[in-house]
């Protein structure tokens, strides 16, 4: 079996098979717009609602009195008392249920929070988030026995910080090559490997860690300060310049037996699963960029005159404030919803959750990326440099590089596009996946053909006309009812092109990555539009037309966006960047690299720093 080969069928038997509850994302992408299963949007219940209101306040107040952004990004670090002030709010144990300790609030309050945090201080979010999102709380509340949750979660709620250590210095989001293992030794596993890009890892009390148990995956927790564990460096980055992220050896350390989460062999789906809701996070924060963005846009586009007018007046400068605005809307509406789905459970949203942590990390950057060109050259000088010659220190630079970061961690957008891809053509493989794959009987290819035939006899017809195609449908939505109809009718569109190229490429498909990248963002654009005409018709009741009129023209422009998509499925030039990729890597052009020189410090391209002392420190 090819590297390649084993990858996929690891892959694939990590992922969720059953879909036991209904997924508004997975039928859209087959063409059938569910609107019922987000529309009225879940609420929580009155209680935790008011709960989680006080907490967010509270959360600000602090942000307001005791955290300076500032001094976090020239210093490099969130300092102790930052730490142990949040920790006594509760800030570690948002989610973690109140019988062990934690605020039991919402996935709704705690992404409000986290929005809140990064608008101001994306280090500080990214503590918080890699903490709970993805850290130990997470796995243990899904997976865990009732022991370990009694033993670690209240050590979580009270502030102990844990962090998630999957990736290796060769291994990036291909689990097959993993190469850190777990030997069973009586009551206990032994483990040795390196792990990399550990956020939070060099002050962490606790850790989720990723090992191989033979030719499978485990998921232990593990006592930051067991011995055998070495925090060997602490890495810098563009941006994020708070976090304590860091490189983890593992040489003979033992870990009780009791600690393994799950079963053996379950850590990848484990690491999935927690993922479903945990990479709500980072539309969270996402959110809060672009709504920090719509602030400062505002305030510069009044403020700086050029040629005789505010430059927020000029036509090429009021375009931008309009796709920041509209998008911020957007963003936030597609993390609310998506959190609501989380805490009503009864949506699948392992899709949504992973359109929204696309999505979101996209147009924020790009958001961002238009804020730092409205500012013009203030928009590239730090924010200490402008305060230091007298002008307002505002971080348009710095959060642009600590958003560059979202489109990379818990999935880079080109794996989150195969994901996703992965999830919607679930009920094609389904149907008529054997027909298509070159390792099946003659007898399965038949059964194979009787189940697509029924399918698609079925299917098919349903894609030819719907409720999009009616002038009167969605009137309830007032203005927005004809973008409502458009998400109806591209859903159909979308469906049927997702079928074009299944005919076309059959088994060939999942390699026609450009093709899918497509079909997936238009999928996303469509469920924006659906969250912000979900959004605009609730906050109508108190604030009248105004978020009508934000959805309304965020639709306008995802409308433009996806149907330049469609129109580069058929035409485009993949083929001849393919080949011209495949020439480059080759050597063909080497003529194109003379005349230059490479600043680049000389070493491996993949390697890992050898011995050296421990650095791990303890937040005191």
């Amino acid at each position: 079996m090819s590297e390649y080969a084993k990858a996929r069928e690891l892959g694939e038997q990590a992922r969720e098979k059953e879909w036991t509850r209904p997924s508004f994302a997975k039928q859209l992408f087959l063409g059938d717009f569910r609107l019922d299963l987000v529309r009225p949007a879940p609420v929580p219940a009155e209680e935790a609602a008011k709960r989680g209101e006080e907490f967010v306040r509270a959360v600000r107040r602090f942000l307001d009195a005791h955290v300076d952004p500032a001094e976090i990004e020239r210093t490099a670090q969130v300092p102790d008392e930052v730490v142990k002030g949040l920790a006594g709010l509760g800030a570690f144990g948002i989610t973690i249920g109140e019988e062990y300790g934690g605020l039991g609030l919402p996935y709704l309050y705690y992404c409000r929070t986290l929005m809140l945090v990064g608008s101001y201080c994306p280090a500080l979010a990214t503590l918080l988030s890699a903490h709970q999102s993805i850290g130990v709380p997470q796995p243990l509340k899904l997976f865990g026995t009732e022991e370990q949750k009694r033993e670690f979660l209240p050590r979580c709620a009270r502030g102990e910080i844990s962090a998630f250590l999957l990736t290796e210095p060769d291994v990036g989001s291909d689990p097959a090559r993993l190469s850190t293992t777990a030997v069973r030794d009586g009551d206990e596993y032994v483990l040795d490997g390196v792990k990399l890009w550990t956020t939070n890892g060099v002050v962490a009390d606790l850790l989720v860690v990723m090992a191989r148990t033979g030719e499978k995956v485990s998921a232990f927790v593990v006592e930051a300060d067991t011995p055998g564990i070495t925090v060997q460096r602490r890495n810098a980055f563009m941006g994020l310049r708070g976090i304590e992220n860091g490189v983890t050896e593992f040489r003979q350390v033992r870990v009780p037996a009791r600690n393994l989460i799950g079963r053996e062999g379950q850590g990848l789906k484990i690491a999935l699963t927690t993922l479903n809701t945990g990479r709500l996070s980072l539309p969270a924060t996402c959110a809060g960029n672009a709504k920090w963005a719509v602030k400062i846009a505002r305030e510069w586009g009044n403020a700086r005159v050029q040629w005789g007018r505010s430059v927020g007046r000029h036509e090429a400068v009021a375009t931008k404030i309009s796709f920041i605005a509209a998008t911020a809307y957007a963003l936030e509406a597609v993390c609310d919803l998506t959190s609501r789905m989380a805490d009503d459970q009864r949506n699948d949203i392992r899709i949504e959750a992973a359109l929204a942590k696309l999505y979101a990390s996209e147009m924020a950057y790009q958001v961002l990326d238009e804020l730092v060109q409205i500012r013009g050259g203030r928009g590239y000088e730090s924010a200490e440099s402008l305060a230091a010659r007298g002008e307002r220190g505002v971080p348009a630079e710095q959060m642009l590089r600590d958003s560059r970061i979202n489109r990379i961690f818990e999935g880079s957008s080109e794996i989150m596009r195969l994901l996703i891809t992965r999830e919607a053509v679930d009920a094609h493989l389904s149907a008529a996946g054997e027909l298509i794959d070159p390792d099946a009987s003659p007898q399965a290819r038949a059964r194979a053909l009787r189940r697509a035939g029924a399918f698609y006899a079925r299917w098919l017809p349903t894609l030819v006309a719907g409720t999009g195609n009616l002038p009167t449908s969605y009137a309830g939505f007032g203005p927005l009812a004809h973008h409502l109809r458009y998400v109806e009718r591209t859903s159909r569109k979308l469906a049927r092109s997702l079928f074009y190229g299944m005919s076309r490429w059959q088994g060939r498909l999942e390699h026609r990555q450009a093709f899918l990248g497509r079909i997936v963002d238009v999928g996303a654009e469509l469920f924006a539009m659906t969250a912000a005409c979900v959004r605009a018709e609730e906050d109508a009741a108190d604030l009248g037309r105004r978020p009508y009129e934000l959805a309304d023209t965020f639709c306008r422009q995802a409308r433009r966006r996806a149907d330049a998509l469609f129109a580069r499925l058929w035409d485009n030039s993949d083929s001849a960047d393919v080949r011209l990729a495949r020439y480059v890597l080759d050597g063909r052009y080497g003529f194109l690299e003379e005349g230059v020189l490479d600043p680049s410090i000389e070493g491996p391209w993949v390697g890992a720093p050898e011995g050296g002392e421990n650095i791990r420190r303890k937040i005191t």
